[in-house]
């Protein structure tokens, strides 16, 4: 029926066949398919006279075609009645290492024409795209205020260039895997000092001078830094006001962090709103760690230090003593602890997660 539905002439006739002109109240259409295609998105765009949000995925299991890929053609199709507002265009690599190969800087040029009004755009496996594409949709949508970008393979730090000449006003960025942007494009990008989300994992030439301009941040609320080469000392860039408003900080895969990472961020902090925390896949993080972060009262729900080799039944032992305030429970904020393949876990920690040392957990 989908397949009737969207992609009409790809699909066997019948006399009783929908046709998409007949659903057009639908505002909000979220597809996760094969392959995304021109006759797809023109489908769509044509037929559904009232589309502000479109959200498709595809995971491909084979190298797509021409007739059944996206080209610049089909992005010259999106928002043909001009209401859409939300974007996202996201090519998994599920199943495959595939990029969309026939979509290019013209392509987006031609979408951005038509897509003025757009608030959020999500666009993940462009590899043809560079700079002056990303640029294109920063200058031409003066209402946007979420950009995410994933598998950005030639975004480079030219695109933040001149961001502070826009009147944009970015809330919610998100730049997984760009391996170009270096920490001067994170200087140019915080000229968005309103940004409340922001996602940079896997950027994997980001360090210690991306966090100084990260530290300037007043409203940011999560903070997503996994991969990232920075230093227990970097993190201080984070403790004078970001820490203070955080409600969620990703860590995870952070090689060079230690211990004392854990008390350069937390020790003496008080009044916190850090409520999901991971420092997941870091090696040199021990039982002492999370000693120190028990000592320091942090009010987490979920807490993910999940393949730590140096984490054990002390951590573990830690974490039910933990009292985050004065009501004498302990461990008492704990929703999800993850302690998945930690080195040192024994038996022993089995018997402290029950009640009532974790009388919260799931």
């Amino acid at each position: 029926m989908v397949t009737e539905l969207l992609a009409p002439n790809l699909a066997p006739k019948s006399s009783n066949s929908l046709h998409p002109s007949i659903l057009p109240g639908i505002q909000k259409l979220i597809l996760s398919v094969d392959s995304i295609t021109d006759t797809m998105v023109g489908t769509i765009s044509s037929g559904l006279l009232s589309l502000t949000h479109l959200d498709l995925r595809d995971a491909p299991f084979m190298e797509p075609t021409i007739v059944t890929d996206l080209t610049n053609l089909g992005l010259e199709l999106v928002n043909q009645h001009g209401k859409l507002k939300h974007l996202s265009l996201i090519r998994s690599q599920q199943y495959l290492i595939t990029y969309f190969r026939r979509v290019n800087d013209l392509g987006l040029l031609m979408m951005a024409d038509k897509c003025t009004n757009l608030e959020s755009i999500s666009l993940g496996g462009f590899c043809r795209v560079t700079d002056s594409g990303f640029k294109t949709i920063l200058h031409s949508c003066s209402r946007l205020y979420k950009l995410k970008v994933c598998h950005g393979t030639h975004l480079t730090d030219l695109v933040f260039h001149d961001i502070s000449a826009t009147s944009l006003s970015l809330i919610h960025v998100s730049l997984r895997w760009c391996y170009l942007l270096t920490n001067h494009a994170i200087g140019n990008l915080v000229s968005n000092a309103q940004i409340k989300v922001l996602d940079l994992r896997e950027c994997k030439s980001l360090g210690d001078e991306a966090l100084k301009a990260i530290g300037t941040l007043p409203e940011l609320k999560t903070l997503r830094l996994d991969g990232m080469d920075i230093s227990d000392f970097g993190l201080s860039s984070l403790r004078e006001r970001v820490i203070k408003s955080l409600t969620s900080l990703s860590l995870r895969g952070c090689k060079r962090l230690t211990d004392r990472a854990i008390s350069v961020l937390f020790k003496d902090a008080s009044n916190l709103e850090l409520r999901e925390l991971d420092l997941s896949n870091i090696p040199s993080l021990s039982d002492e760690g999370i000693l120190s972060l028990a000592r320091s009262r942090v009010p987490v729900s979920e807490l993910r230090i999940r393949q730590c080799p140096l984490i054990g039944d002390t951590s573990v032992m830690a974490l039910a003593s933990m009292q985050v305030d004065d009501d004498q429970r302990h461990g008492n904020c704990l929703r999800l602890l993850d302690i998945y393949n930690c080195g040192g876990i024994t038996q022993l920690a089995y018997k402290w997660l029950k009640n009532p040392y974790f009388p919260r957990l799931r």
